[in-house]
């Protein structure tokens, strides 16, 4: 693996452990509506990136110019994603439909083979699949699952989830030239969109302390912020498969956080869930692993 794709895949890499902080930030925002909160936080991110622009004088206007694909891939990705994955935990138990919208990682695996120049290797299904169990067991806290037909809209709406990131993640290879940039763009859109959800589906709930203040920064400017950005980078340049069996470290990494400030408590669900995630994302890792362990 090139030295170019090895810093694009830690790119990839730095996304995985910021969104590790998604729980940890989004328990410090309490009652802030799920819409209300995305626009916020991604209009967060839309004002860093801009500051970034004028900072360096950077000439914006080629970033309006790249491919309507690009436009519906970009958008659809980052909106579609959050407002299905809001369905999903209105009309379904939290668990259930978190762990189908985590099918993700494992879909990136599988789509990824379709790609031009990519193949096929058996530990990243592996590692995948293994650590897809893992990832169950730290969301179900490893409760028996309940399938109720009443909660099918939920479900539903999770799999669009699985599908929307998986989809938008793998053929943003196909624009691969487009700057990565252009994601705060995406970020201003998606903003946009989540404050018409929320004026429409939702009562305003503002922050009530500095605590909660800096917890919706912190998620604007990091897992909702940065993390975006570099897994874009990731995703056009660097390992695609190595990576969609690493994202399963971002609910393992989560669930330690927690258990640290004392927000979670341990469980043997969640060691063995750990244990599990751990090992598939080394299985899932060889690849990357040789090189990054290969003599100078």
């Amino acid at each position: 693996m090139a030295t170019g794709q090895t810093l694009a895949s830690l790119c990839g890499l730095g996304a995985i452990l910021l969104w590790a902080l998604l729980a940890l930030f989004t328990t410090g925002t309490a009652e802030i509506p799920p819409f209300q909160l995305t626009a916020m936080t991604f209009a967060i991110a839309f004002v860093g990136v801009s500051l970034k622009w004028l900072l360096y004088r950077q000439d914006v206007r080629p970033y309006f110019k790249i491919p309507v694909g690009a436009w519906v891939l970009g958008v659809a990705g980052l909106f579609g994603y959050h407002f299905f994955y809001f369905l999903a935990l209105k009309n379904a138990p939290a668990a259930e439909a978190g762990l189908i919208a985590y099918l993700w990682p494992l879909l990136i695996v599988l789509f990824s083979t379709l790609l031009p120049g990519e193949r096929f290797y058996w530990f990243h299904l592996v590692g995948g699949v293994i650590s897809l169990l893992g990832a169950g067991l730290l969301i179900t806290k490893g409760a028996a699952f309940d399938f109720n037909p009443e909660y099918s809209t939920g479900y539903l709406a999770a799999i669009c989830c699985a599908f929307i990131w998986s989809s938008y993640s793998v053929l943003s290879r196909r624009y691969s030239a487009v700057s990565s940039d252009v994601i705060g763009l995406f970020c201003g859109i998606t903003a946009l969109l989540s404050l018409g959800c929320h004026l429409f589906f939702e009562v305003t709930l503002w922050p009530q302390n500095i605590l909660q203040w800096l917890a919706v920064l912190g998620l604007g400017l990091g897992p909702v912020g940065a993390a975006f950005f570099l897994w874009d980078r990731g995703m056009k340049h660097g390992d695609i498969q190595t990576l969609g069996v690493l994202s399963y470290l971002s609910p393992l990494l989560s669930t330690l956080i927690l258990l640290v400030v004392g927000v979670a408590s341990f469980s043997w669900p969640l060691l063995f869930g750990c244990l599990l995630i751990t090992a598939g994302a080394l299985v899932g890792s060889l690849k990357i692993l040789r090189v990054l362990l290969r003599p100078a």
